[in-house]
Order: structure tokens, then sequence, then C-alpha cells
């Protein structure tokens, strides 16, 4: 990145972690409409329907996909366990409809940001109710502050349900340790570079110091017997996966964002490579928004594109 870029990068970290800022667009109808414009290149839409649409399209053109119902940080009981439920609901969708399809999604979403026990009992009747329905689950990564909480809840609801998986973040430094941690777990790993803004003590900023790290813990699971995700769009991390043939060991896939170089994913999935698109939906896509510019900050000139453009492009389209 140039410093430019690094400090427009900074800058989506720090605005989206300001509630004060996503109260004022949620509730200015005019910036809402257009910052949605730009968000609909990256999320399926608001509602349930538009991520199961998206996904029985991909899927038919030949992709696996995950799924996510976008939220975090709930702080309210009542909208906890009204995620919890729409997360049931997207379950019941899946299998009645025979989309096969990961579903993912916050801890915070569903209770961590109130009482930890309630997070494990929504994750458990999820995992429940999954499991019968032959779906994975996939518990994403959040905040540092908040990933020893995480990974304790996880391992405790994997003692029962072996059909959840959890998300690494590369970034930071202790993932190398908590990946061996796991090592007697059986869920997939899902690594990712990591989109939260951390103490620089605590985690390394992108670089090629972060891509190596990032092929050493793809190797390090795979030495231990996980299945992997990798999920990233970084052309030199996957070149380097393909060329030392890990994505031919089995359960290792690619994982890519939907909306994110799509040409990509078309291209990976030709060359006979398992390609996963990762679809959100919801209305919380404000935070989402932010992390992609983030995390390219070019996408920021995509973003403004989106908005003054004078029709909605279908970003399935774009997929082969």
């Amino acid at each position: 990145m140039t410093n430019l870029e690094k400090k427009i990068a900074e800058a989506m970290k720090s605005i989206a972690r300001r509630a004060d800022v996503k109260t004022y667009v949620e509730q200015t109808p005019a910036i809402y409409q257009l910052l949605q414009r730009a968000a609909a290149k990256y999320v399926t839409g608001e509602k349930r329907e538009d991520g199961l649409g998206a996904g029985r399209q991909l899927a038919d053109k030949g992709y696996a996909i995950s799924l996510e119902y976008i939220g975090e940080n709930t702080a309210d009981f009542h909208a906890c366990e009204a995620a919890a439920l729409e997360l049931s609901l997207l379950v019941h969708a899946l299998a009645e409809r025979g989309i096969p399809a990961r579903v993912s999604f916050d801890l915070s979403h569903i209770g961590l940001s109130l009482d930890g026990n309630l997070a494990y009992k929504n994750l458990t009747a999820l995992a429940a109710l999954a499991r019968q329905a032959g779906i994975e689950l996939f518990v994403s990564m959040e905040e540092s502050a908040k990933t020893d909480a995480i990974l304790a809840i996880y391992e405790r609801a994997t003692s029962a349900y072996a059909n959840i998986g959890i998300t690494l973040q590369a970034q930071l430094n202790r993932t190398a340790q908590d990946l061996n941690a796991l090592q007697p777990i059986p869920g997939r790993i899902r690594i990712v570079k990591g989109a939260y803004q951390e103490p620089d003590h605590l985690a390394m900023p992108r670089s090629s110091a972060l891509n190596e790290r990032y092929v050493q813990l793809v190797e390090q699971a795979i030495r231990i017997g996980h299945r992997v995700s990798i999920a990233t769009h970084d052309e030199s991390v996957i070149d380097e996966v393909i060329k030392r043939g890990w994505i031919h060991e089995p359960g290792v896939e690619f994982e890519l964002l939907y909306g994110i170089r799509p040409d990509l994913s078309s291209r990976l999935k030709k060359a006979g490579y398992p390609v996963r698109v990762y679809l959100t939906y919801g209305r919380e896509w404000y935070l989402y928004l932010c992390h992609r510019i983030a995390e390219y900050p070019p996408n920021l000139f995509q973003a403004l594109l989106d908005i003054t453009s004078t029709g909605q492009a279908d970003p399935v389209l774009e997929y082969e």
C-alpha cells in the first residue's frame, strides 16, 4: 500500500467503529440510500431472500457458498434472540431449497456482547438444528479483545457439535499459538488476514511479512490435520498455495468475498480449484462496507462510482 492508501485504510477502520457516525447514516435517509448503493457491490441485500437468491445462482454456476446474516456488537437481549431466530430460519431455508451452503455469523450478534452463556446457548441451539439439516456453521472472528471469549465458547460448543468451524486472523501475533491449541478440535479453520484496527504490539500490518505469516499458518493448519479455507484475494498468497500443492490436500479450498475480484474466483474455478464465495445479507452493512474499503482502499473509488451510477449492477453476473 502507498502511504495515502494506508491512511485511507486506517481512517475507514476508525470510522467503522464510530457508533455516532453509523447512527447518523442510518437515521439520514438520503445518505443511507447513497451508501446502500455502494454496499450493494458487496452485500446481496437486506433480506434473507436476497442472500438465498444470489447463493442459488452461484451454486448453480458451480461455486460452493457461505452465507452470513450481518451483525455484531448487539447489546440488546431481544435483538440477539431475533438474530438467532433469523439464522435458524436461514438454516431451514437452505435445507428446504437444497442449497449447499455454510452459515456464518459473529458471536457478538447472538449474545456475546451481553453474556457469554447467552452466546453459547444460541450457538449450540443453531448447531443442533444445522446438524439435522447437514449444514456447517462458521464462527467469525472479531476484535482481538474478544478472541479469548470467542475461542472458549467455540471449544466448549465443539465438544458436543462437530459441525462448527472457526475463523482465525493472520494479523494477530497470537494466531499460531491459537491454531496449535485447536489441533484436537475437528472443525474447519478459515484463515483471513484480518480487517480490524489493532494495536501494533498485538498485530502485524498489511505487508509482505504478513503474507509470509499467512502462508505459514496455512501450512501449519494442514500439517496438524485441519480442513482449511484460504480466505484471501491476495494473488501472491494464492499462487504460493497452488505452487506448494496445498490446494489439492483434502478439505482445502479458496474462499473469496462476494463482489470482490469475481474475475479471480472465475479463473480459479475454471482451473479446477475448489472455490467458495462468501455472501452476506442484512441491514447491518455499514461496518462491512467500511471494512471492504479499508482492506483495499481503491475500493473507495468504486464506491463513488456505484453511488453516482444511474443503474445498479448485479455482481452475480460477473461470476463465470
